[in-house]
């Protein structure tokens, strides 16, 4: 027996005692597992309310048309705390005891753990990771949500060393997504004529306060900290460096959002001088803001890129399923995604996707924007070399 939560046209908590099939009766179950305790948790939440979302829209409007028959879509719903190995075990239950075709989880760690056994089980990992390692496996059964963060890494450093200057210190998290943007963005620094003045990564999802840690790197004279994890540890990570006299910029990888950092950091001007991406709220495209306005309906809250990306995630999955005649044969469904991707409608796309590569990885510019003088300022990434 497992505690687990699903997702249908409303929220309800749910136990479940022995196995169940995908597709059972007029139902098809899909699974999650991300964190949504500890330190990431707001993360992993941001990342589910997309797909409910998907699922709450899909059910309203008559549910998945597969095969001739219109299907009730319920998501499974675990917790890993961020943990890989909690992950892995967690996708096993989904597919073992909720049947679920498909396991969308929202990091590297996770997803990494995972594709060392999905093949071989038969199911679909959706992986909302941005780390390009994740489908560089070759593995058949992956689907990468976010564009490779490897295409931020450019403008990024061009930016922060045209503004700051050419010394950096990294001091971003130590979990896997992190180390792997650490491992292309150090390099990308010292190409361009940079030094690595300090590296000392640190604990975003298990410690609460980073004073030490900061002040270790500050030693060292830094222009620019790269920093990241989830956003409310990163947020604390930059009001620290600026408590401490830290008057360089910020290089924020893609996990951690400006607009949530802020929440932290009491609004912008802590954030001056820093790059990422470019917050939903400030996506003028026609997509992203009626998908703003139809997640404040729902959540009432606003809406963030991981939820949009989420949403757009779970789409492209439900209309290979519509494509393949199937919700139950993963391989029928991957083999349609690429399809799927180019039938989405501008509603069920809010993020801009134009297809996915031959190994799983979704195809879409994501913006990126900078902080200058309280106020965030979409950038163009081409003109800075990304």
């Amino acid at each position: 027996m497992i505690t687990r939560r699903t997702f249908g046209a409303g929220a309800a908590a749910l136990v479940l005692a022995g196995p169940a099939r995908a597709a059972d009766g007029d139902t098809v179950r899909l699974g999650y597992t991300g964190p949504l305790s500890g330190g990431a948790a707001l993360y992993g939440k941001n990342c589910l309310s997309g797909l409910q979302m998907a699922v709450a829209e899909i059910n309203a409007a008559g549910g998945l048309a597969v095969g001739g028959k219109a299907l009730k879509v319920e998501l499974v719903v675990l917790d890993d705390r961020y943990s890989p190995p909690e992950a892995a075990v967690n996708a096993k239950r989904l597919v073992q005891q909720s049947g679920a075709p498909v396991v969308f989880t929202s990091h590297s760690g996770g997803a990494l753990a995972i594709e060392a056994f999905n093949g071989d089980e038969g199911f679909l990992l959706g992986a909302y990771t941005s780390s390009p390692a994740v489908t560089e496996r070759g593995d058949p059964l992956v689907l990468r949500i976010p564009p490779s963060f490897a295409s931020y890494i450019a403008p990024f450093v061009a930016y922060e060393m045209k503004r700051f200057g050419g010394k950096l210190a990294l001091a971003g998290g130590d979990h896997e997504y992190a180390k792997a943007w650490a491992a292309l963005f150090g390099p990308a620094w010292t190409k361009h004529g940079g030094t690595i003045v300090a590296d000392n990564p640190m604990s975003y999802n298990k410690d609460a306060d980073f004073y030490s840690g900061v002040g270790k790197v500050l030693s060292a004279g830094p222009d620019v900290l790269f920093v990241g994890g989830a956003s409310e540890p990163t947020g604390l990570v930059i009001r620290q460096a600026r408590e401490q006299g830290f008057a360089g910029g910020f290089a924020i990888m893609d996990q951690a959002k400006i607009d949530e950092i802020a929440k932290v950091t009491d609004g912008l001007d802590m954030l001056d001088g820093a790059v990422g991406i470019l917050p939903l709220a400030y996506d003028e495209r026609p997509a992203a803001a009626d998908f703003a306005a139809r997640y404040r309906a729902m959540f009432k809250a606003d809406a963030g890129s991981d939820a949009a990306l989420n949403f757009t995630g779970f789409n492209v999955v439900a209309e290979a399923m519509r494509l393949a005649g199937t919700v139950t044969d993963a391989r029928a469904i991957r083999a349609q995604a690429e399809a799927a991707a180019k039938a989405l409608t501008p509603k069920q796309n809010p993020t801009a996707l134009t297809g996915i590569d031959v190994r799983g990885g979704f195809l879409q510019a994501a913006p990126i924007c900078a902080v200058e003088k309280g106020k965030i300022v979409p950038l163009d990434a081409a003109a800075l070399g990304g």
